[in-house]
């Protein structure tokens, strides 16, 4: 079969228009947009609320020794009575491993220097000394993370905190238990132990600024069994004092850590590695509520634009 030109003619212009048609435009090739960094959770400001308790203190040791070791560092701490001992020296720098190991040396006779001027009280000058030379004589300012000791001002019961000055003073004070040591005087007041009025010093956290306080409650409860000793009838007599007000406090923490050392007397300082052992076991066990809730706190921040 031929073709002619004239019947090709058509065919040649169909091409040709074609060729000049311009093509509809390919839209470049577009990155896929890379999402937004998630937004950081706004930081938890933790502070510890440590309790009063004698020999008791020392479950204090391993929960600290807990929560350092699970990422859980507090950067306020406040103690009443013996939680002031134990938290000064946490304030000043010490880890729970070095506290552990001062303990090992501690003994009743190294804090306790009886008065007969004063009726066999204990003067607590011992105690202050002990402090101050393990805190390298720094004042409550200086220390390594701020530090509160509660005591009570015993002309008015008022609950004093001290957050400056001279850190084993403020000890002793928060910790003269009445009737065992002498009030001490403090710019012309006496003040006793903290306990009277603060137990567990969970407002004194908060009062320094933590956004999510962890009180640890070392106090016994009254159980109908009456204490033989002078001491335990003192302390007996503190705990049932306090036990309301610890009550009230206690519901304004965010979460409690109770140690199990309820049969731990007041002087049982031979009982100091069963004590840590128990803080260690009660601050374990807190873990899992203590992270939920400090996510539910971070989470309860972002909603009021923190």
């Amino acid at each position: 079969m031929t073709f002619s030109l004239p019947r090709l003619a058509p065919l040649f212009a169909a091409l040709l228009l074609a060729a000049c048609t311009t093509p509809s435009e390919v839209p470049p090739v577009q990155p896929t947009p890379t999402p937004p960094p998630p937004k950081a959770l706004p930081h938890v400001k933790i502070g510890l609320a440590l309790g009063g308790g004698a020999a008791k203190g020392f479950a204090h040791i391993g929960v600290i020794k807990m929560l350092e070791a699970n990422g859980i560092k507090p950067e306020y701490v406040a103690g009443t009575s013996a939680g002031s001992v134990v938290g000064a020296l946490y304030a000043s720098g010490m880890d729970a491993f070095a506290l552990q190991e001062e303990s090992f040396g501690l003994d009743e006779a190294s804090i306790r220097d009886v008065s007969l001027l004063s009726g066999g009280l204990v003067r607590g000058q011992k105690l202050q000394d002990y402090v101050n030379q393990l805190v390298k004589k720094r004042p409550l300012e200086k220390l390594g993370k701020p530090f509160a000791a509660v005591a009570t001002e015993l002309e008015t019961g008022k609950r004093t905190v001290f957050s400056r000055g001279n850190t084993g003073m403020a000890v002793r004070a928060s910790s003269s238990i009445p009737g065992v040591f002498e009030p001490v005087l403090i710019n012309g007041k006496r003040y006793v132990d903290g306990g009277v009025v603060s137990p567990v010093p969970a407002d004194a956290a908060r009062q320094m600024g933590a956004d999510f306080v962890i009180a640890v409650d070392i106090s016994s409860k009254a159980s109908g069994t009456a204490p033989t000793n002078m001491l335990g009838i003192v302390n007996q007599a503190i705990m049932i004092m306090g036990q309301k007000l610890g009550e009230q406090e206690l519901a304004r923490a965010d979460v409690v850590i109770r140690p199990r050392v309820g049969k731990i007397g007041p002087t049982d300082f031979d009982q100091r590695n069963v004590a840590i052992l128990e803080g260690e076991k009660a601050a374990l066990a807190m873990l899992p509520l203590i992270r939920q809730k400090i996510v539910d706190k971070q989470n309860a921040m972002v909603a009021a634009g923190r």
